[in-house]
């Protein structure tokens, strides 16, 4: 008797790497934790797969401090992760479109957790995983695809197209889905990268370091997924009637882009703004078909094994990543 309870309390208990207060990769530690239950609307999910994502890095950090919310001194939730893909073990009570053994995945960036063995995922988050994707595939997609889908929506032919931050998870997708749009794509990146934007299809590849890219010819539109410039800058970057799309960055540069950028902008015809990214199976799945039709290639630099989170984060978060980073329980 004494051993089956024993045994059952082993069974409630999961590998996680959590963290209790905000700092840099060392402040995360392996730990046994409760399997979360799931509440009405929830799924509980054996994880599989789950990519890393900068906003990753910005709720490890606490900086900027957008990535506080919900937890200001300390963190609101302890396991980071949201990109995941898994199997689906036990459901809530009103769920209806998922049931025990069906394959998964989708952007958990509401509860996270999915640096875990299992998650508690809402089901309006959650897709069915297509089987011509593989977990840690279909891991990529959520966040990193919708960013790209909604901040390239309005390239088309003919147009000049800039992203900054091209060499990541979200500009590995955006390069090749403004080049699809018929658009000619510069890439600005790291010196490392610069290859890598070419063979995602970037027409020209800039290094930040070297060339300023807002001093460069200007363009149409341009998508920052690291800002940290003024909106003065980023509307010289423009053409007359340009647009510039910003996701994440410093609060000052998202607040001069919220408040400054839009006064600019009514006087010159170019629009600058904040990209608010809409979440949910219909903003991800049609990156995953174009995938699947073999529009869009999945570039992954690296997978690591649950332990080594805190590397995995070190190595997006110093900007080394080709493409997408993937954690396998």
């Amino acid at each position: 008797m004494i051993r089956s309870e024993w045994a059952n309390a082993r069974q409630s208990l999961m590998r996680a790497v959590v963290y209790e207060r905000y700092g840099p990769p060392d402040v995360l530690r392996p730990a046994e934790v409760p399997v979360p239950s799931p509440k009405a609307t929830e799924v509980l999910v054996e994880v599989a797969a789950t990519s890393v994502n900068l906003s990753d890095w910005e709720g490890l950090r606490g900086n900027p401090m957008y990535a506080r919310l919900g937890g200001l001194r300390t963190p609101a939730r302890r396991v980071l992760g949201s990109d995941i893909a898994g199997r689906v073990t036990a459901v809530g009570g009103d769920v209806t479109r998922f049931r025990r053994g069906d394959e998964v995945y989708g952007d958990n960036l509401g509860l996270k957790g999915g640096f875990a063995e299992y998650a508690v995922i809402p089901e309006a988050a959650l897709a069915h995983k297509p089987h011509e994707l593989t977990f840690v595939e279909a891991s990529t997609l959520p966040q990193a695809g919708a960013i790209a889908l909604q901040g390239t929506a309005r390239a088309h032919r003919g147009q000049r197209v800039l992203i900054n931050g091209a060499g990541g998870g979200s500009g590995s997708f955006a390069i090749q889905l403004a080049r699809l749009a018929g658009a000619h794509v510069t890439g600005v990146d790291n010196a490392r990268k610069l290859e890598f934007m070419r063979t995602l299809g970037a027409d020209e590849v800039v290094d930040y370091r070297r060339q300023d890219f807002t001093r460069l010819e200007p363009y149409d539109l341009v998508l920052d997924l690291v800002a940290h410039r003024s909106a003065f800058a980023y509307r010289r970057a423009l053409t007359r009637g340009g647009r510039y799309l910003c996701v994440g960055g410093n609060v000052r540069t998202l607040v001069q882009i919220l408040t400054l950028g839009a006064a600019l902008g009514l006087l010159s015809g170019q629009r600058l703004g904040v990209l608010a990214v809409r979440q949910g199976p219909a903003h991800f799945e049609p990156v995953a078909q174009r995938c699947i039709d073999g529009d869009l290639r999945i570039r992954i630099d690296r997978t690591y094994p649950l332990d080594e989170v805190s590397e995995a984060l070190t190595y997006v978060g110093s900007g080394h990543a080709l493409g997408k980073v993937v954690v396998i329980p």
